[in-house]
Formats: C-alpha cells, structure tokens, sequence
C-alpha cells in the first residue's frame, strides 16, 4: 500500500444498528469486515476517519421539526456512540456532522475535527488523495460522501462488503452503489486488499 491513501468508517453508531432509534437492517453484520480494513491501514500506518452524526436536541433533520427522520444520535447519547463492537484505534480521528441544527449533512464533507477542521482540508494537508469508504448507511451518509469525494476530485473505493443500506424504498442501495459506481467510484472487498 502507497501513502496518501485513508479509511473512512462512515456512522457506525447504536442508533443505525439493530436495537437502535433508526436502526439500519443488519447495520452490525459489517463490523467485523470493518474491524478488518481497520487492521490493514492500521498496520500500514494509514490514517484511519470515523464520522458520526452528533445532533443538537432540535433539528430539522428530525420528524418532530419537519425533517424526515427520528430523533437519533443526539450529541452525548448512548445512540450516539459508536457500536461497542467497532475496534478502532487509539488515534483514530473523530469526525462530527449534522451539529448545525439548519443542515441534513448527510456528507462527511460536512463534518468537523475536535479542532473544528473540515475533512477536507485534513485530508489536503495530509496530503491523501484516495479514500476507502465502509459504513452506515449506503443510501444516505456514505452515498452522500462518496459524491461529494469524487466531486472534490478525490479516488473512491468502495468497500462494498463493509456498507448497509436504509432501503426505505426497496432497492435503494442498489440504486446508490450504481450511481457511485456511475460517478466515478469503484467497488472492491476485503478479498482485493488482502490480495
């Protein structure tokens, strides 16, 4: 593995896993394939990003103020917080999203650092110019990043055994992975990394 690669984990938190407030439909099933792409750029000293929506108690995003979805992941929560069985290292960098209580932000092109810098100007300083995406979910939050990543002008690949969808229509997350697929991101699984 090259430099200038990283791995983004994209909202694996209780809320979108079964048991959960808007719990994704074996949201947990992909823990382990992530655990695993965790070890990889973990060993081969490569930056490894967690987003997480982390939303004020009132926000149009939720039902309640006329947005689309349940109140989930409320800033200091137990939803909130990533799933228990996500192993992720110590200097993992933390990224938070949806805290302006006016945006959906369902982009991790959206989100913050502890020191308020945007995932985009971490990875430009940094210098990486191709992102590993995984997580939560297809249709909405890892759709929404990996478009944006592309736009930006950055290489996608798609960990298509490490992401689960919402499906509130049947076959949404199809439809999400072809339009990623269309746009400029392509798909590989833990098998083409280990190879």
């Amino acid at each position: 593995m090259k430099e200038a690669k990283a791995l983004l984990i994209v909202d694996v938190q209780k809320d979108f896993c079964p048991g959960g407030a808007l719990a994704v439909s074996d949201g947990d099933k992909i823990i382990p394939n992530l655990n695993r792409y965790i070890e990889i750029f973990y060993k081969n000293k490569l930056p490894v990003f967690v987003s997480r929506d982390w939303h004020p108690n009132q926000t149009g995003h939720f039902k309640k103020f006329g947005g689309l979805w349940p109140d989930h992941c409320i800033q200091g929560t137990e939803g909130a917080c990533f799933h228990p069985g996500l192993k992720l290292p110590q200097d993992v960098i933390i990224l938070s999203k949806g805290m302006n209580q006016d945006q959906e932000a369902y982009s991790v092109f959206q989100a913050q650092d502890r020191g308020l810098r945007w995932f985009e100007d971490i990875l430009k300083s940094s210098r990486i110019r191709e992102l590993y995406v995984g997580g939560l979910a297809t249709d909405y939050c890892v759709k929404a990043s990996v478009l944006d990543g592309l736009k930006k002008g950055f290489r996608v690949k798609l960990l298509i055994d490490a992401i689960k969808g919402v499906n509130i229509n049947p076959r949404d997350s199809e439809r999400a992975v072809e339009e990623m697929v269309n746009n400029g991101a392509e798909k590989i699984t833990l098998k083409d990394m280990e190879e």
